[in-house]
């Protein structure tokens, strides 16, 4: 490992750390597939329909993170929570693949860089600008990290199975919300970048790093193209987070 001018450039690719996560967390009677959504009242709902079976909680000194059975087409999955933004999403995913997860699909939401792609579009994602600080910890630097095709192949066969149209393509994910300036917003839409969200390519990376199958589907939701933020938020339309909820665990299972 060579010192660096910048710390987050000095990446050590040693696998064993002083804290791994197989010795805090024993393997539990959890499903290999997992879905981590991002849609706190999504898995509200499921939980007071009684659709889930808390399995396996992850603790922090937030409180506890439960993870959940749930199951589907006479298939079981885990469902969880992994939290927002990308080191706190991370640290979940270490903690649930201890556990014994081994397929993850993620489902969210991103604020649009072009306003033509309208409320509730879904975009898979097939690849993420590192703007962020988890991901240098778990692979080499370099400016993006692609996810793995044949994973994004599965995504869009659930989706092609039930008509939905998407889009599939590049995401900025950044940790700073209240730091996309006009002028970043423009050079990631010059990248090709659709959305930006906080935790597509740490998430990525962990999974690269320690083996595991990650795919990851965004629900446009903002929109951060224009001189002012516009939330363009309306009730009607929020269902397509449900739907996209579904579709996560239909691939998860597909995988």
């Amino acid at each position: 490992m060579l010192k660096r001018d910048f710390p987050i450039l000095e990446y050590d690719s040693e696998k064993r750390a002083v804290i791994n996560p197989e010795e805090v967390f024993r393997p539990a009677q959890v499903p290999p597939a997992c879905v981590m959504t991002f849609f706190q009242d999504i898995l509200d709902k499921l939980q007071r329909d009684g659709k889930t079976k808390k399995v396996a909680a992850i603790k922090s000194e937030m409180g506890e993170f439960p993870v959940f059975e749930l199951e589907f087409q006479d298939r079981k999955v885990a469902v969880c929570n992994p939290g927002v933004g990308a080191p706190l999403a991370c640290v979940s995913m270490e903690e649930l693949i201890a556990l014994g997860c081994k397929k993850f699909v993620a489902c969210g939401s991103g604020g649009v860089l072009d306003r033509e792609i309208l409320r509730g579009t879904v975009l898979v994602v097939e690849s993420a600008v590192r703007q962020e600080g988890t991901s240098y910890h778990y692979l080499p630097p370099s400016r993006e990290v692609e996810a793995d095709r044949e994973t994004i192949e599965d995504l869009i066969g659930v989706l092609n199975n039930h008509n939905i149209k998407y889009l599939q393509g590049k995401v900025w994910t950044t940790d700073a919300i209240f730091r996309e300036t006009r002028d970043l917003v423009e050079l990631r839409r010059q990248e090709g970048c659709l959305m930006v969200e906080m935790e597509a390519s740490a998430l990525l990376a962990v999974a690269r790093f320690r083996g595991v199958k990650f795919g990851e589907i965004l629900g446009a939701g903002d929109d951060v193209s224009g001189e002012n933020w516009d939330e363009r938020y309306c009730s009607e339309k929020s269902s397509h987070r449900e739907k996209l909820f579904w579709l996560a665990v239909e691939a998860a299972l597909a995988f």
